[in-house]
């Protein structure tokens, strides 16, 4: 057993200790949309620094625990506050939260973030529904020994975003009546916003919003076999789109003023899920 694998046994066990709870679904919750998590059914909290040898976060924003309740009727554990690999962290445990969570019993992960618009169609407070990614910019997670309790030395990326569940999705938004674009998400490492000729290269490669987390995620989640969907909150237009200078406080003040309209999505995605999940 590697040493790797051996961190993550220790965690779940950690998580056993204290929590008698298993989830169906994982939630990610990006910058600004932690408050999610304070309207569901709460039935235990568990913050990251009671999880022996799990990284903490320090991003602003970002409270660094999670959350084990129901979505309406549906089991699930909620990542309020994620942590990044422009922290300091290494990929691997950037990414061990998300493998944390699959040992939890969760099957399916739902990725949320905050972006940069890079599509010239975008504004800030857009949703972008994540067909697909390039996390070519950033270290793979799957680097090093490959932890074949989890997954195959060399597993495939031609889906990591599954269709089905971005049908959901689509459907979701269209009843609500919520606009949702949708596009390829790309990740950099951060924590600098990128350039305008940064962006420029990442259009050219056929990228819709930009940002500093997700992606990575995204591969090893799809190495372990769960099915993966994800929605950007566009927060922000990327640099070059716009004169203005980035900020991190624009990012959650747009968050702030988009949240309704998320919570909604997001609550009704994970019911229609759940239902094709007993189904």
């Amino acid at each position: 057993m590697n040493s790797s694998y051996e961190t993550l046994q220790r965690c779940y066990e950690s998580f056993r200790q204290k929590i008698d709870f298993c989830p169906e679904v994982a939630l990610v919750l990006g910058s600004g949309l932690g408050d999610y998590a304070d309207g569901i059914q709460v039935e235990a909290v568990l913050d990251y620094h009671e999880i022996e040898g799990f990284p903490v976060s320090t991003v602003a924003g970002h409270k660094g625990r999670f959350i084990f309740g129901y979505v309406k009727d549906v089991p699930v554990v909620i990542m309020q506050g994620r942590v990044h690999y422009y922290e300091g962290y290494s990929m691997e445990q950037v990414v061990l939260p998300i493998r944390l969570m699959k040992l939890m019993g969760a099957k399916v992960l739902f990725l949320t973030n905050a972006s940069g618009g890079i599509h010239f169609d975008y504004h800030a407070g857009d949703f972008m529904l994540i067909t697909g990614q390039i996390a070519s910019f950033v270290p793979s997670p799957l680097i090093g020994p490959n932890m074949d309790e989890l997954g195959v030395r060399f597993p495939d990326m031609s889906q990591v975003y599954q269709k089905d569940l971005q049908d959901i999705i689509r459907g979701a938004a269209k009843d609500l009546n919520i606009p949702l674009k949708e596009g390829t998400y790309i990740q950099f490492t951060g924590p600098a916003y990128e350039s305008p000729e940064e962006i420029k290269m990442a259009r050219a490669l056929g990228a819709d919003a930009v940002g500093m987390s997700t992606a990575c995620e995204a591969v090893a989640a799809n190495h372990m076999g769960m099915r993966v969907c994800g929605i950007s909150c566009v927060t922000n237009l990327a640099c070059g789109i716009t004169d203005q200078p980035l900020t991190h406080e624009e990012v959650k003040e747009t968050a702030d003023r988009v949240a309704p309209l998320f919570k909604q999505l997001v609550t009704e995605t994970i019911v229609r899920i759940y239902e094709g999940m007993k189904s």
